[in-house]
């Protein structure tokens, strides 16, 4: 399942097409992923203008001049794929729909983004923007791990007392959020620190190591254009 740094290569990716660009056409073309759509999602979505295109965790968050927000989760297979425009050194035509492609999302500018999801583990979820800390999916999210509020202090005091293995600890997404197995095992590697360690045996010591170890495989992760997981694509293909 793509982590923290995949999709924020998908979001870097995909926010040159999309902000600031209307959304011309919506074609929904199936009634679900993992949960069913909002209700009149395609009619929700077109005509809409892209404002900004934000992450929260592993949730891509498209903010709309509707006041809305869309909220997308890939899921396990889910990607995002930009036709009709010139993605960096890359230019895809415009193709006939496939069998796994199930929203498709025309733009100004003759762009399009088509969500494929072959397992369809993703989700999307339309939301008022200014309620959107309140959504199910967001409402206990911990802290962003490259924000300000992440640090070894911060994560000393979520380790403190707990007997679960730190590896179990760093994958609770309300501790942290968007970090996945193999970040955590490569921030645990560099920092010395055994995932089957209790938290608690962490020290503040320890903790400042493994809080910096966790931005620098984060940061590594981002400008490597994310890890090569199988299914995992950018949005240029």
């Amino acid at each position: 399942m793509p982590e923290l740094p995949e999709v924020e290569t998908v979001r870097r990716g995909l926010a040159p097409v999309l902000e600031g660009r209307r959304i011309l056409r919506a074609d929904v073309r199936r009634p679900d992923l993992r949960w069913p759509f909002p209700p009149g999602m395609a009619e929700r979505l077109a005509g809409a203008r892209v404002e900004r295109l934000g992450r929260r965790s592993k949730y891509l968050l498209a903010d709309l001049d509707s006041r809305e927000t869309l909220i997308v989760h890939l899921g396990m297979s889910g990607r995002w794929l930009v036709s009709g425009v010139r993605v960096g050194v890359f230019h895809h035509a415009l193709a006939a729909p496939e069998k796994h492609d199930h929203v498709i999302l025309d733009v100004e500018g003759g762009g399009r983004l088509t969500f494929n999801d072959a397992r369809r583990f993703g989700a999307m979820d339309l939301w008022p923007t200014e309620d959107l800390e309140v959504h199910r999916l967001l409402a206990s999210l911990g802290p962003e791990p490259l924000g300000n509020a992440f640090d070894g202090r911060y994560l000393a005091e979520r380790l403190a007392g707990r007997k679960t293995p730190v590896k179990a600890v760093l994958l609770d997404q309300r501790v942290v959020a968007g970090l996945g197995n193999i970040y955590v095992c490569e921030a645990l590697w560099r920092a010395g620190i055994s995932p089957l360690a209790p938290a608690r045996d962490v020290d503040a010591a320890a903790a400042e190591r493994l809080a910096g170890a966790i931005r620098l495989v984060l940061e590594a992760a981002i400008a490597a254009g994310g890890s090569s997981l199988r299914d995992y694509r950018q949005a240029d293909g």
